[in-house]
């Protein structure tokens, strides 16, 4: 008979690391690039079946909303996106109220700082592999982290 799983808190996991991470972010952008090639024939619906000119700004601004509410979400309605749960990693609050999940205003936040941690050729990123604590430049911004989940525990 198997043994009973550990039951912890999930503001007492350790924070995942980059490599981790990455393999959830691949498999999120497999279904980010799904959805925003749904949005570009959605898209042509309203130009006669034309091609949307380059630097149009209203399917610019429907791409970015496409990405943002697929993360946001994600990140709201389970701390899980589809990549982070084939990866077994969860967004949590990391402040007082740490192990609960993230309102709007926290993955709206973490959302735009993580572009902020791309621009410089991904140095937000790379700081995990530096950070003591193992957290990217938009989890500090956003008061987030992302702790890894195993198997062999069950979570409060």
């Amino acid at each position: 008979m198997a043994e009973p799983a550990t039951v912890v808190q999930l503001a007492d996991l350790g924070n995942a690391g980059l490599l981790r991470r990455l393999g959830a972010l691949l498999y999120d952008l497999l279904a980010i690039t799904a959805l925003l090639m749904l949005a570009g024939f959605a898209a042509i619906t309203f130009t006669d079946g034309n091609a949307v000119p380059a630097g149009t700004l209203w399917f610019q601004a429907i791409l970015i909303l496409v990405v943002a509410t697929f993360f946001c979400g994600f990140w709201i309605a389970g701390g899980q996106t589809i990549g982070m749960r084939a990866w077994r990693l969860k967004l949590i609050r990391d402040d007082n109220k740490a192990g609960t999940a993230v309102g709007l205003a926290t993955a709206l936040t973490r959302f735009v700082a993580a572009w902020l941690s791309l621009l410089p050729l991904g140095l937000g990123f790379l700081w995990i592999l530096i950070d003591r604590r193992r957290l990217a430049w938009h989890d500090r911004l956003s008061g987030t982290r992302v702790v890894y989940l195993p198997k062999s525990i069950r979570y409060r």
